[in-house]
């Protein structure tokens, strides 16, 4: 066993992953084809969710879904010419829980039921993941955000005019 490692070891020392992270090999959870052409960064966290699921990194895929959708919020205020009104009096952005419900709250944006549903559900799963100590998540707790987080990346995409 320790020549396979040593040997895995030394192809990896010679051929390291890409410095911008490798793609993901299948759409499990977000299907690449939603960011395609939209921005480099978003479709590097597609990769990063979809790989991180692929490898078994379920609490990984979870922060990186909560990512997504924290991007995307933002992506929807400055494509609309409003990045204060989700910004505080120091100028960062809110965080995810206030970003949240600002854009809920917003009727200029009109959410569908099911992306408002959503929201706090993606949110919910990806904190635990991030911020508790005794939480892991499993296989199924990302299985069941991808028909959710399919609906909420299109609506903030159009909303964010990326598609």
């Amino acid at each position: 066993m320790e020549s396979v490692r040593l040997l895995r070891d030394g192809i990896r020392a010679k051929n390291p992953p890409p410095d911008e992270g490798g793609p993901s090999a299948e759409d499990n959870i977000v299907m690449l084809s939603l960011v395609r052409g939209t921005r480099p960064y978003l479709e590097r966290i597609v990769h990063q969710i979809n790989g991180s699921y692929e490898n078994g990194w379920y609490d990984a895929s979870a922060v990186m879904v909560r990512r997504l959708v924290e991007t995307l919020i933002i992506e929807v205020y400055e494509a609309n010419g409003r990045a204060g009104d989700i910004k505080d009096g120091s100028g960062d952005f809110l965080f995810l829980a206030d970003l949240i419900s600002t854009i809920l709250a917003d009727q200029q944006f009109n959410l569908s039921r099911a992306a408002k549903r959503a929201l706090p559900d993606l949110k919910d799963v990806g904190d635990k993941s991030a911020h508790s100590r005794f939480y892991t998540a499993h296989r199924k707790d990302i299985e069941k955000l991808a028909p959710l987080l399919r609906n909420v990346v299109q609506e903030l995409l159009a909303l964010a005019k990326l598609k």
